[in-house]
């Protein structure tokens, strides 16, 4: 093997061990701190039955992955496209934080205000977006898939790639519903930006996805079915962050319909019915977000997400075929 990447392959695999044990080590500490911190998950009347008994289990613990990803990224690399990637990553967790406090220290059931929230990742996804194309760190060019082809946004860089951005965001959001649900998928679609980034020889970028990746899968000790701990907003907008900003600095954002077509999914299901509900009255799925509707279908909780993320196992595969 060549020793370009036996090397890399090797930092790949210290990465994603070192960040899972300091995970496995972060769980039985932090979990506790957020039980005693009453740091309770509130659960919707109107969702699944079943969702119920979450009541009261402790939210926040994004912060399980996100301590040990930072500590393990930043010990191994310094390079500007990890630091770039680390730092969006970051400012999205901390709105994430800020609308879990919120949530439930101060008891205010929305978190942030509605204008606090877009506002924020708006500059968030600004800040990326300048840093990226404005700067000339990686360009205003995007890979079309499948053609190896890339093309110019020109000018409409930055407004297209806030629109990723906060959609990205947010769908990941919205995917954090079931038991390892959003965790599991996104180690799958940072998998494909580490296969990317091995491809394309970016050492800093495969030690931030293999930092997340065994981060995430620690978490996953505490966070799979039935959950102990879930990772809130802190979370899945810190997961959301690093998945746009891997797409924007890979020049891979139109990649993102296709290797995160579950967030996708997730999201515009979400759209639909209340579009649909408003103008007729009537829902197009038993319940938003789409894996919600499976469930009320029938689907047990850990069927639902182990079919999503054989799925996105399955897009990954094609999202690298679409590389060239």
């Amino acid at each position: 093997m060549n020793n370009f990447f036996a090397s890399e392959y090797k930092m790949f695999i210290i990465c994603i061990i070192s960040s899972f044990v300091l995970a496995l080590i972060a769980g039985p500490i932090l979990i506790p701190i957020l039980k005693k911190m009453k740091f309770g998950q509130n659960i919707r009347d109107d969702g699944p039955q079943s969702h119920l008994k979450k009541a009261g289990i402790p939210t926040i613990g994004g912060l399980i992955f996100i301590i040990p990803a930072v500590i393990v990224s930043m010990s191994f690399s310094k390079d500007k496209d990890m630091l770039l990637a680390l730092v969006t990553t970051l400012l999205y967790g901390a709105i994430g934080f800020a609308d879990d406090y919120i949530k439930i220290a101060k008891k205010r059931s929305l978190g942030l205000k509605a204008w606090q929230k877009i506002l924020a990742q708006l500059a968030a996804a600004l800040f990326l977006g300048y840093i990226a194309g404005g700067t000339n760190q990686t360009g205003t060019e995007i890979l079309v898939p499948f053609t190896g082809k890339f093309f110019d946004l020109g000018m409409f860089y930055i407004p297209f790639i806030v629109f990723i951005i906060l959609g990205t965001v947010n769908s990941v959001n919205l995917t954090d519903g079931l038991d390892g649900l959003a965790g599991g998928i996104t180690i799958v679609v940072l998998g494909f930006f580490a296969v990317i980034s091995l491809a394309i020889r970016n050492l800093g970028i495969l030690v931030f996805c293999g930092s997340f990746i065994g981060a995430i899968l620690g978490f996953l000790r505490f966070n799979s079915h039935p959950a102990q701990v879930f990772m809130g907003d802190t979370g899945s907008l810190a997961l959301g962050g690093a998945v746009a900003s891997l797409a924007v600095i890979m020049k891979l954002p139109l990649f993102l319909a296709i290797v995160g077509a579950i967030y996708v999914a997730e999201a515009l299901s979400d759209i639909i019915q209340v579009v649909h509900f408003k103008r007729t009255g009537k829902r197009v799925f038993k319940m938003a977000p789409l894996h919600h509707h499976f469930e009320l279908s029938g689907w047990a909780e850990t069927k639902v997400v182990s079919v999503f993320i054989i799925t996105a196992i399955i897009l990954c595969l094609i999202g690298i075929l679409a590389f060239n």
